[in-house]
């Protein structure tokens, strides 16, 4: 169990007093039925009488994620295997930082307020939550946030060119190697990955929890897909799986963001006429050398 060593006020360098001594989170929970869920402060609580997120304090050994969440379960009922994190949006307001975890429902789940700290919790259409009385954070950062809702990451991986760039023996066992990679991309999915780095916002403030799409040929066609890794085995040219995989994609979700991680200049040349966004391999290999450090 985390230590729960968070609360408190803390005053951040522009001389307000913010709650959670280590920062805070707070969980921006999307249902596609029910619209998304806010909290009704008690009137008591920090700028009470307000509605915002279920969230709290963060605990020294939590990272924003952990924190959002159990504090939601803890003020809402929802566990944690309810929901799938999406992204996430950090404020620092100098010394003090706030982050809300954009996430979504993965099956029905029913909401009660726990504790003394909720008057009540309602499901809101995104569109109506403007017309909330709102705590001022909350309402500063809504339009910021009202565009991401439900909104993915999908790297799709050119998988021999990504193998290929590492000169490491993959030419003797192409099916191993991709097997590999598909294991290694499974953390990324799991720690989530800096918007900056991955083609996806130009600042420090977003992350994301991709959705990771590996493309395969050639002798690494049989690699199977994992629990956290999709794989697509290319019928014919890699790369023609690649553009289709990107086309189905923008047509599916075209709010989604889509990025293609691949060297290969006509490829990347193709992917951008299909609306999606690319980065070289080495990018990716770095992303997934810091997870094992």
């Amino acid at each position: 169990m985390a230590r729960m060593d968070g609360d408190g006020f803390v005053e951040c360098l522009g001389g307000h007093r913010h709650w959670g001594r280590f920062g805070a989170a707070g969980l921006l929970l999307a249902d596609p039925e029910r619209g998304v869920l806010l909290q009704h402060r008690a009137w008591w609580t920090h700028h009470g009488d307000t509605w915002a997120l279920p969230g709290g304090a963060l605990n020294s050994s939590e990272d924003p994620w952990q924190a959002a969440t159990r504090e939601a379960e803890e003020e809402t009922g929802i566990p944690r295997d309810a929901v799938r994190p999406l992204s996430s949006w950090t404020v620092d307001h100098g010394g003090w930082t706030y982050t809300t975890v954009l996430a979504q429902t993965v099956r029905p789940v029913p909401e009660m307020v726990l504790n003394g700290e909720s008057n009540e919790l309602r499901w809101v259409d995104p569109e109506d939550v403007a017309d909330y009385p709102l705590h001022r954070d909350f309402a500063s950062a809504w339009p910021v946030l009202h565009p991401e809702l439900g909104r993915e990451l999908v790297l799709v991986v050119d998988g021999a060119n990504v193998v290929g760039s590492r000169p490491d023996g993959w030419w003797r066992d192409r099916a191993g190697a991709a097997g590999r990679l598909r294991d290694r991309l499974a953390g990324l999915v799991r720690s989530g990955v800096r918007g900056e780095d991955f083609a996806v916002s130009d600042g420090p403030e977003w992350s994301w929890w991709p959705r990771v799409v590996l493309v395969v040929e050639g002798r690494a066609k049989g690699v199977e897909p994992s629990e956290d890794v999709e794989v697509v085995a290319a019928e014919h040219d890699g790369d023609s799986a690649i553009v289709d995989t990107v086309r189905g994609l923008r047509a599916d979700r075209p709010s989604d963001h889509v990025t293609v991680v691949t060297a290969d200049r006509e490829l990347r040349s193709r992917v951008t006429a299909e609306g999606a966004a690319y980065l070289g391999p080495g990018t990716l290999l770095a992303a997934l050398d810091e997870l094992t450090q």
